[in-house]
């Protein structure tokens, strides 16, 4: 019987089958560039491809693709096959090593932010050696960056290759100051969580909403939610377990580390957990993770839902990202140790990430923003959008100690104690987990947990490794040449702990009180929406600090900017159309259409005798006309809206006003066809309810 270690990774060109396939001088040359970020040898290209062609068309493939990220948020393939023209009539199989490094594909139908103009087309793929190729159904993926004819990066990928290596860079200064000079290049990692709901194909089928959005518009609360908390790590239903299992097959099979399992707390709702790896490979894998996710569904008879706030009233999806950095020597520059009030390099390193979550608190916020995010930050189900971080009382201890200049007593060990025999005694971690914590420290990482479910993780990993590797710049360039290191040392962890320790807060990130505490005392940002904080990349801070480490431009920035905030208006605006459709055609009509049939049935009572109150259709009837005249109304408003948006100068107006006036008009429609649904009887309403939908996989 084939087990998992069998064929896991087995659809992958990875380091195995490199080793086996390609010379010892090819493969040294390029695991020196995979592993130290060396510049590539266009000499060793051809000899990769051959082998990279062969290996592939013996596993059935007869395409390959370059396999990018444009700024789209999904990912993007043009499929070439391997044949070329033989002079006999016939075909051979070709793959040449310039195919291999460079593509074109049309690069004008994809978004720019006026990066080029729509009639220049061209645009150009370059492979990311460090991420290994795949087959996916019969065609070879290579991973790729994505630039403009005039080499503007218009993917996630590059500029976050970027601030790697601005990462990198910075890291390894430090890590000198300490002595090391072996290490090679530090990289970040994450293991990034994915949270999504299954619900089956039938009632997706039926809500207009679901089809075109990606979250239902209208729906009544049911009759039981999450309130027993019943779903959360239950039982896994033989229907979704069936799922799980070929899922897991097929991420394996792609070299995927697919490690963690199970029901999350809404009904409906569900989580998978990778192992973490290097960032730019778990980008790839997250998205390519997503891909599958759906495709398997189907297969399933269900749908998949990725969106941050598919259903009100029960908890919405999030993906944490849980981030470290490494050395290519094994050592995670984020471990404490045993006693990590003596590791100073610890120290430092998590000096500079208090600094840079500090000094970049709008960046990182920026990195989470959509317009499906905006309904899940600050709801009692994922962190406020305010961002702070969580250490815990040993490290809030430690840096308290050595901001004060006093000892610092250790925390003690303490057993647990079950008060049964039988079961294990084990030592209680020093520090609890914090989930209401937007940046949480976890023993030797931190877990990001602000992203939505639909997010690249590019993003908030861009912005995360420029902000430390800033962090550390500012570090090292005070350090180097100082005759006093130790000193020179300590006054800075001391003064950066002075200067940032109001980013730190380790209590409940969901009480009223610490927003306004966050806000009013602390001076914290509190950008509650898209059209709030997006508009802020391009402050000055944020552009000097991204333009120097040379992760973007400044006209990559501004398109961006641009970029998400079209999004966030198209996504909007998409919404607020087929709410506008589903209630004029589908909910006012058979509203009206039961009012009617009330109305007729007490007509036929009255008709048997004069003496009948008909109470009840006269009371149904009243309620069901007020409620359409309601529903009427707020369509009425609502399209107002959507037209005024024409009138706005620029993308920035439009996603104030689509803040300010659309989705405040979207809330008064909902209520209406809410209550509306409330009072329909269950035959008369246009399509499945919140009851049907999220407890209809068995």
């Amino acid at each position: 019987m084939e087990t998992v270690s069998d064929f896991f990774g087995s659809m992958v060109f990875n380091d195995r089958v490199m080793k086996a396939t390609l010379s010892s001088k090819v493969y040294a040359s390029l695991k020196k560039t995979i592993d130290e970020g060396v510049a590539l040898d266009p000499g060793v290209a051809n000899a990769v491809a051959q082998a990279m062609k062969d290996w592939a068309i013996s596993k059935g493939a007869t395409h390959f693709t370059h396999w990018f990220q444009p700024l789209t948020g999904i990912t993007a393939e043009k499929h070439d096959s391997f044949i070329t023209p033989a002079p006999d009539g016939g075909v051979i199989m070709e793959f040449s090593g310039k195919e291999l490094i460079q593509g074109e594909p049309d690069a004008s139908s994809f978004p720019s932010g006026g990066l080029r103009a729509t009639f220049e087309a061209r645009g150009y793929t370059a492979w990311d050696p460090t991420s290994y190729a795949f087959i996916k159904g019969k065609t070879l993926c290579i991973p790729t960056a994505f630039c403009s004819y005039g080499g503007h990066a218009l993917d996630k990928k590059t500029p976050l290759l970027r601030s790697m290596e601005a990462l990198n860079k910075q890291a390894l200064r430090i890590l000198k100051l300490f002595g090391n000079t072996t290490a090679k290049c530090v990289r970040s990692s994450v293991g990034p969580e994915q949270e999504y709901f299954l619900i089956t194909k039938e009632m997706f089928d039926q809500r207009p909403d679901l089809r075109f959005c990606g979250r239902t518009l209208f729906g009544a609360k049911p009759p039981k939610g999450q309130e027993m908390d019943d779903h959360y790590f239950g039982a896994i239903k033989p229907r979704v377990a069936a799922y799980m299992e070929e899922l897991n097959n097929e991420l394996w099979k792609l070299g995927i580390l697919a490690k963690t399992e199970h029901n999350e707390v809404a009904p409906a709702q569900h989580e998978l957990a990778p192992i973490y790896t290097t960032t730019n490979i778990a980008t790839d894998h997250n998205q390519l993770m997503m891909e599958i996710m759906q495709k398997i569904a189907e297969k399933h008879g269900l749908v998949c839902l990725i969106h941050e706030k598919p259903f009100a009233g029960v908890n919405g999806s999030g993906k944490h990202n849980n981030w470290s950095i490494a050395t290519n020597e094994g050592q995670n520059l984020l471990s404490p140790g045993e006693t990590p009030y003596e590791n100073a390099q610890f120290l430092l390193f998590l000096c500079a990430v208090i600094k840079a979550v500090d000094d970049y608190q709008d960046l990182l916020r920026i990195s989470v923003a959509t317009a499906g995010n905006d309904h899940r930050l600050g709801a009692n189900e994922a962190p406020p959008a305010v961002i702070s971080m969580f250490l815990g009382d040993e490290l809030g201890a430690v840096l308290d100690a050595i901001e004060t200049d006093t000892p610092y007593k250790g925390a003690e060990k303490t057993q647990m104690k079950l008060g049964v025999d039988v079961l294990p005694k084990f030592n209680r971690d020093t520090t609890d987990r914090n989930r209401t914590s937007p940046f949480a420290f976890t023993g030797n990482k931190f877990e990001f947990r602000m992203l939505g479910s639909s997010n690249s993780i590019a993003c908030a990993n861009i912005m995360l490794n420029s902000a430390v590797a800033e962090s550390l710049k500012i570090f090292a360039d005070k350090l180097e040449g100082v005759s006093d290191f130790e000193t020179a040392l300590h006054e800075m962890i001391k003064e950066t702990i002075k200067e940032h320790k109001r980013i730190i807060f380790n209590g409940n990130g969901y009480d009223d009180s610490w927003i306004k505490e966050a806000t009013e005392v602390r001076g914290l940002l509190n950008y509650r929406t898209t059209a709030d904080c997006m508009p802020h990349l391009l402050d000055k801070k944020n552009v000097d600090m991204l333009t120097g480490h040379k992760v973007f431009t400044l006209d990559e920035l501004r398109s961006r900017r641009d970029i998400m905030l079209e999004n966030y208006c198209k996504t909007v605006t998409i919404e607020a159309n087929t709410m506008i459709d589903m209630a004029r055609t589908l909910i006012a009509p058979a509203v009206s259409g039961f009012a009617a049939d009330v109305a007729g049935n007490a007509a036929a009572k009255k008709a048997l005798s004069q003496n009948i109150a008909c109470e009840y259709e006269a009371t149904v009837v009243k309620k069901l006309s007020t409620v359409t005249d309601r529903i009427y109304a707020g369509v009425t408003k609502l399209q107002d809206e959507v037209i005024a948006l024409h009138n706005a100068k620029d993308v920035i107006e439009e996603s104030a006003m689509i803040r300010d006036k659309v989705l405040p008009k979207m809330s008064e429609l909902r209520v209406a066809c809410d209550e509306a649904e409330t009072l329909t009887a269950k035959d008369y309403w246009p399509f499945p309810t919140y009851a049907d939908i999220l407890f209809s996989v068995r």
